[in-house]
């Protein structure tokens, strides 16, 4: 029997190996200039994924939280607008939107931790099932306070708090009125300014 021949068998294939990489090998294919200045980019779970195109709304709903929060935040934090934040070995994502504890240099010498993290916010449209069930996770599981998944299509925004190993263990859906951070109490985001 030829060698082609037991390539059906299972016990005589050999498992698929995944090489996941980390954020140090993301960083070292960037100085290597594998990919381009514009390449959108974030390591998953340790996997690279290209970043779906950004349409109107989206890019308006980024620009309408941004004013409010920058607004509202005045010094009291960062806000960070689709950057890479990085987050344990395996994960670099780009948030739409983060709001970051001061520091000095202003995130210029490294980029946030999760530890640096107050508030991370994913504006979904075509991304809202990855978004919510692979990003959402991470976040909460590295002990990021709180994120919002703002979702355009449901006109939905919704709040996970309460951080845990499994994620967030709390999670409300908000549709109408206001939404304030945890860490901006004082800071109003009227979802009627998010959706009309």
């Amino acid at each position: 029997m030829s060698n082609d021949a037991t390539l059906g068998r299972p016990d005589q294939q050999m498992a698929t190996v995944r090489h996941k990489l980390t954020v140090l090998d993301l960083h070292r294919m960037a100085e290597a200039g594998i990919f381009n200045e514009d390449d959108r980019v974030e390591l998953i779970e340790g996997e690279l994924f290209d970043m779906v195109p950004i349409g109107s709304k989206h890019a308006g709903t980024v620009a309408i939280l941004t004013k409010l929060l920058t607004v509202g935040a005045r010094d009291r934090c960062v806000v960070f607008v689709q950057s890479p934040i990085q987050l344990p070995d395996y994960n670099e994502p780009l948030p739409d939107l983060t709001l970051l504890k001061p520091r000095a240099d202003s995130y210029r010498d490294t980029l946030p931790q999760a530890s640096d993290v107050l508030l991370v916010v994913e504006v979904a449209d075509p991304s809202a099932i990855r978004d919510r069930d692979v990003k959402i996770p991470i976040y909460g599981r590295c002990s990021i306070p709180e994120a919002w998944l703002v979702d355009i299509q449901r006109r939905v925004v919704a709040v996970y708090r309460q951080p845990g190993a499994d994620g967030y263990q709390s999670v409300t859906e908000i549709g109408s009125g206001s939404l304030s951070p945890e860490c901006l109490p004082d800071v109003m985001a009227p979802l009627a300014d998010l959706f009309d």
